[in-house]
């Protein structure tokens, strides 16, 4: 629960890791679902490609993204990707959070390109290739294990988005998602984001409120089904 404190100015809440003015306003979602999710908790390493999206360092030597800056590109993202038909768009995940919450948006949005477990090399570059694809843009989850897929998408031209952590280099990303890429429940709300946009996007929805899936459903891993 957030705790209000006087501080002579505007009312702000000290929650977890970050200092939030009330009056936050334009977000995606209420700034408290972002934190419930722990989208801004980097890691205890940075580099020059994060720094720009750091908030602070806690005294455990955990760097915290800044959640105005995560929102602020992950709508950037969002309005980019609505500019493409699902078939044209691919979005690779190899690691278990971010792969389980990619194939619940699958069942939403089943016209998507995925990778998953292991992108194979030549899937973007050899069309002889039985795992060859054609997408017109590429969205990684982890630039660390998805690196050929970046690669192969630069020597493609395709455009990459890619969600970087405080630790992640972003060489080869032309659109930098900052955010915590490795937490189960912030790669839930990542998807549940995009799940609800391209929807709206493609006439599934006609609001908000009818989109019924909670993120939960989006962290619940397939063994817990």
């Amino acid at each position: 629960m957030a705790c209000p404190e006087n501080l002579g100015g505007p009312i702000v809440f000290i929650w977890r890791d970050m200092m939030v003015e009330e009056n936050m306003e334009g977000l995606l979602i209420p700034v408290e679902k972002y934190l419930e999710s722990g989208i801004h908790i980097g890691t205890k390493l940075k580099n020059g490609d994060t720094s720009p999206y750091i908030y602070k360092k806690r005294k455990d030597g955990i760097y915290v993204l800044d959640l105005k800056k995560i929102d602020s590109k992950i709508n950037e993202a969002l309005n980019l990707l609505k500019k493409y038909n699902n078939k044209d768009i691919l979005i690779v995940a190899t690691r278990t959070y971010a792969e389980n919450a990619l194939k619940k948006m699958k069942k939403f949005l089943p016209d998507i390109e995925i990778v998953t477990k292991r992108f194979i090399p030549g899937t973007l570059t050899n069309p002889e290739s039985k795992y060859f694809k054609e997408p017109e843009v590429v969205l990684v989850c982890d630039p660390r294990s998805e690196k050929e897929a970046i690669k192969e998408a630069n020597y493609m031209k395709i455009p990459v988005i890619g969600l970087v952590d405080t630790d992640n280099l972003a060489k080869g990303i032309d659109h930098v998602i900052p955010m915590n890429n490795k937490g189960r429940k912030s790669l839930a709300l990542f998807f549940w984001l995009l799940t609800r946009e391209l929807m709206l996007k493609n006439g599934a929805i006609k609001s908000y409120d009818e989109f019924k899936a909670p993120v939960s459903y989006f962290e619940r891993l397939d063994i817990e089904e």
